[in-house]
């Protein structure tokens, strides 16, 4: 990962609110990634009866929300096991989406039985997605086409439904300059510009299917265009979930057009 050009120190950056008080009602969405779902953890469903307690609490008080599944472990696992004999990148892109789809129905099904006011069907589209936002509390997706990854189509869903705020809950606690997993000591950011972000992560360019990183490039610049707040955060504990949606500090990395 290349550096970051900054002409101030990052720490002592201030973050200038911007849209609507997160606190009070709003539109919010919320990517999750596949690894959250399907930990190879003894408490996953712990998590995912935490993760729908937030959902339903932040309805109960009026908010709307977007919830976009990632693929995880299932995801990766069909496409290395399609790809000796598979060799078209969207083609493999397919195998994934189909998983998200499967994720997507786990958390949909959960929110229903919780009693939430969540969309029947999980949408292929984000304009479906948006549509169906309109008239429900809740919607639940996956992916929708091959070279987009969940976060792209996440930040798209923030983007077209006038959302306060994207979440991206990764299962890493905050943006690293490099990948934690290779350098241990690399330095991890509390605040930064989403054009800061984008040097980090890279160019908007497809990556191969399966691969994961903190945020996809494609959807970073997305909201780089659009000047669509992110907050990174490690989404393996729900009560950070809940504290980006309700506006208080969760220990992430909190990302928006301008810092002053």
């Amino acid at each position: 990962m290349g550096g970051i050009s900054t002409l101030q120190p990052i720490w002592s950056i201030r973050i200038e609110r911007q849209g609507a008080d997160l606190g009070t009602m709003a539109t919010v969405v919320v990517a999750l990634g596949g690894s959250l779902l399907r930990p190879e953890v003894d408490n996953r469903h712990e998590w995912i009866q935490g993760m729908v307690e937030v959902v339903a609490c932040r309805v109960e008080d009026g908010d709307k929300m977007g919830i976009v599944v990632g693929g995880g472990a299932p995801a990766r696992e069909g496409i290395e096991l399609a790809r000796p004999i598979i060799n078209d990148l969207g083609n493999l892109d397919r195998i994934g989406i189909a998983a998200t789809r499967l994720n997507a129905t786990i958390v949909r099904e959960s929110l229903e039985d919780l009693g939430v006011r969540v969309s029947r069907n999980i949408p292929e589209s984000v304009e479906k997605a948006v549509s169906e936002l309109n008239e429900n509390s809740v919607v639940v997706m996956g992916g929708t086409e091959p070279g987009q990854t969940t976060d792209a189509v996440a930040i798209k869903l923030a983007i077209l439904s006038r959302a306060s705020k994207c979440i991206i809950a990764t299962n890493v606690a905050k943006v690293h300059e490099e990948d934690p997993r290779k350098n241990p000591e690399s330095e991890a950011f509390d605040f930064l510009t989403l054009q800061q972000l984008q040097e980090i992560v890279g160019p908007p360019e497809h990556s191969t299917a399966g691969d994961s990183q903190v945020v996809d490039p494609i959807g970073v610049s997305e909201a780089l265009k659009h000047g669509m707040p992110l907050d990174i955060l490690d989404g393996r504990d729900t009560g950070k979930i809940k504290l980006s949606l309700e506006g208080s500090e969760f220990g992430g990395t909190v990302v928006r057009r301008d810092v002053k």
